[in-house]
């Protein structure tokens, strides 16, 4: 059984910098092509960054240079480096395969504002 749990997430001012974990059990994260996605309030949920095993990345035009996604294969943890954080990068944050194939976890909640 998969198990995703993301956490990290925070209110924070514009500017400033969050990372977001998620752990997996059940899976592999290193075999997998994997993806951090978020949902805005009223937005459905789009791909932010992917990683593939060999660890080539990937991100959105809206987050690159800003954004850094990375995994740790010996904590099988995926990683969400934020910075430069812009209040349109409100949302709730999941990771899960790319393309999607497994069910969601709860979450993480950022929220970027003054």
């Amino acid at each position: 059984q998969v198990q995703l749990v993301e956490s990290g997430g925070d209110l924070v001012q514009p500017g400033g910098s969050l990372t977001l974990s998620c752990a997996a059990s059940g899976i592999t994260l290193r075999f997998a092509v994997m993806g951090w996605y978020r949902q805005a309030p009223g937005k459905q949920r789009e791909l932010v960054a992917s990683i593939t095993p060999g660890g080539s990345t990937s991100h959105a035009d809206s987050v690159r240079g800003r954004f850094t996604i990375s995994r740790d294969n010996a904590k099988n943890t995926l990683y969400l480096q934020m910075n430069s954080l812009k209040p349109e990068d409100t949302a709730v944050y999941y990771c899960n395969r790319s393309p999607i194939s497994l069910s969601w976890g709860q979450g993480t909640q950022v929220t970027v504002s003054s």
